[in-house]
């Protein structure tokens, strides 16, 4: 067997009231920045239940609800500045992906005096203390050293990778995704279910990792008539977020790989969810990997539940609906982006760019 190497520094908690229940964690500063998006944390109850919780404790915070999704560098560089004039000395993040990554990036520049380019680059010497909260389960971010931004210069959506980014503490609770939109608990499970399979097929897998993905693909897979006809029970909220949680777990140690490189495009080019971007192509990924190393997608047709790759694809394709139009000449100018991701090379077989091509005509023209 080869060597297995496993690290996790985040205190998770999953559980109704986990914020109430845990408010003795919120006492690890003089002054907090809470990080979020305009409206759900608000809506759903998580911003009162973290101001309560900083009040029992007398800590005051500064509040940055000016998150949009899919997060550009400016609006981190501008956080950031925030964070430092108000003198918060840790991020308490509350949302979906894209306020828990802008969290992430704001902790990072407010204790690093770092310019764009060192932004993705390093070197990175300082980060706040990170307390996360999603209200989505999707990104796995509350247990990753990634945060994931749009960059418009370079017309697509980049990584900023360390150690220093990993949440201290993650706080999981179920009741906040009772409001979310029906197509928002999709997206966000397709997500979720695509970490853990890339994970699964990464040339960095390992079977502890594996079986950790393995478990949440289950988990997913026990809610998947309720994400279809949108009748999820609070347990199958739990659920959701425990797939989200082992695949976030899951690309900490292995990454992302085709998918998402694939998937990068349509997001920032067409403003396609991400969650739904990555499951545009998904099963035309495992129909790749089947094809060049026969017998690798069995463990995760298992976990699934279906007995073949066209149950599989028609998994997909329920809970997908009706696609989005695409043309020949818009997969063209998609191709060199993925390719030029790192992503791309990271699943077990390694793709050439007419693999990637292949890819996207296969999901998006068929």
């Amino acid at each position: 067997m080869s060597p297995i190497h496993f690290s996790l520094p985040t205190q998770v908690f999953l559980e109704t009231d986990a914020v109430a229940h845990h408010a003795a964690l919120f006492a690890r500063g003089k002054k907090a920045m809470i990080v979020t998006g305009r409206t759900s944390a608000k809506r759903n109850g998580a911003q009162d239940d973290v101001v309560a919780a900083l009040a029992q404790h007398q800590i005051p915070y500064v509040l940055y609800d000016a998150v949009p999704s899919n997060p550009g560098i400016a609006t981190c560089y501008e956080g950031a500045r925030l964070a430092k004039e108000s003198g918060a000395d840790f991020v308490i993040a509350i949302g979906g992906g894209s306020p828990m990554d802008a969290g992430k990036a704001i902790a990072l520049l407010a204790a690093s005096p770092l310019t764009r380019d060192q932004l993705f680059t390093g070197p990175y010497t300082a980060a706040l203390p990170l307390i996360h909260i999603p209200t989505t389960s999707g990104t796995g971010s509350e247990v990753t050293p990634y945060a994931i931004l749009s960059d418009d210069e370079a017309q697509t959506k980049r990584s900023i990778a360390t150690p220093l980014l990993f949440p201290q503490v993650a706080l999981l609770d179920p009741k906040y995704q009772a409001q979310l939109p029906h197509r928002t608990t999709v997206n966000t499970a397709l997500d979720a279910l695509s970490h853990n399979i890339e994970s699964m097929l990464s040339a960095r897998r390992t079977p502890l990792i594996s079986a950790l993905a393995a478990s949440g693909i289950r988990a997913f897979a026990e809610t998947r008539a309720a994400l279809a006809d949108g009748t999820l029970t609070m347990d199958d909220r739990t659920r959701l977020l425990y797939a989200s949680l082992t695949g976030g777990i899951a690309i900490a140690h292995t990454a992302t790989n085709i998918v998402h490189a694939l998937g990068y495009s349509l997001t920032y080019f067409r403003h396609i969810d991400h969650g739904r971007a990555n499951a545009l192509t998904l099963a035309t990924y495992l129909d790749f990997l089947e094809h060049r190393a026969p017998g690798v997608t069995a463990p995760i047709l298992s976990a699934t539940g279906q007995h073949d790759l066209a149950a599989f694809h028609a998994m997909i394709d329920a809970l997908i609906g009706k696609k989005e139009p695409f043309t020949t000449e818009e997969i063209d100018r998609y191709v060199p982006y993925a390719f030029a991701s790192k992503n791309s090379h990271g699943a077990i077989i390694d793709t050439t760019r007419e693999d990637l091509r292949a890819l996207y005509q296969d999901s998006l023209l068929a």
